[in-house]
């Protein structure tokens, strides 16, 4: 279901604070006061503070594991799957680096039940790619180095984009898209 315009601008802002401060230091009051409303207003829209993380979170997990699981299904080289896995980062990291702050940073302050749902996930998102690079490497498409140390160095860089990207106003999604996949897949020399 999708989110009312209300919602969607609650959750935006929520995503803000929770980047600027950590979830846990952010309230329900701040998040009003943000959006320059009253605090009981505020719950007329959504129940908790909880709720909007698990809308953040999981919203992004889900987009992640179900793109990943279409990479993986086609026809497509293992350096084509890569490339795509990148460019889905990539754009989600343009389009919202605030949620990617709450995903990377406070799902551990999901409740169990959805926490679960997003560690199940996750591993699911990773040893997707592990088949993807390990399938590179059975057909000599990706050199034959260690497959974790590759995946940790690709995840690791393309995880956490959302800290470094923006921070440099001349700075386009358009030269990040065309130098990440070329430094990630073939280096820097």
């Amino acid at each position: 279901m999708k989110p009312t315009d209300r919602k969607s601008e609650i959750i935006n802002i929520s995503a803000s604070l929770f980047k600027e401060k950590g979830y846990s230091a952010v309230t329900m009051r701040d998040i009003a006061q943000a959006l320059d409303i009253k605090a009981a207003s505020l719950y007329n829209h959504i129940k908790s503070k909880q709720e909007i993380l698990e809308l953040i979170i999981i919203e992004i997990a889900e987009e992640y594991t179900h793109t990943i699981r279409m990479i993986e299904a086609s026809d497509e080289s293992a350096v084509s799957k890569i490339e795509k896995v990148i460019q889905l980062h990539i754009d989600i990291t343009v389009r919202n680096p605030e949620a990617l702050a709450s995903l990377n940073n406070d799902w551990m302050h999901l409740p169990d039940t959805q926490l679960q749902y997003f560690l199940h996930m996750r591993e699911e998102y990773e040893d997707i790619f592990r088949s993807i690079i390990k399938k590179g490497i059975a057909h000599g498409e990706i050199r034959n180095h260690n497959a974790e140390v590759m995946i940790f160095t690709i995840l690791s860089t393309i995880r956490t984009l959302y800290l470094w990207y923006g921070k440099k106003k001349d700075f386009s999604a358009n030269i990040l898209e065309k130098n990440l996949k070329e430094i990630l897949l073939h280096g820097i020399i």
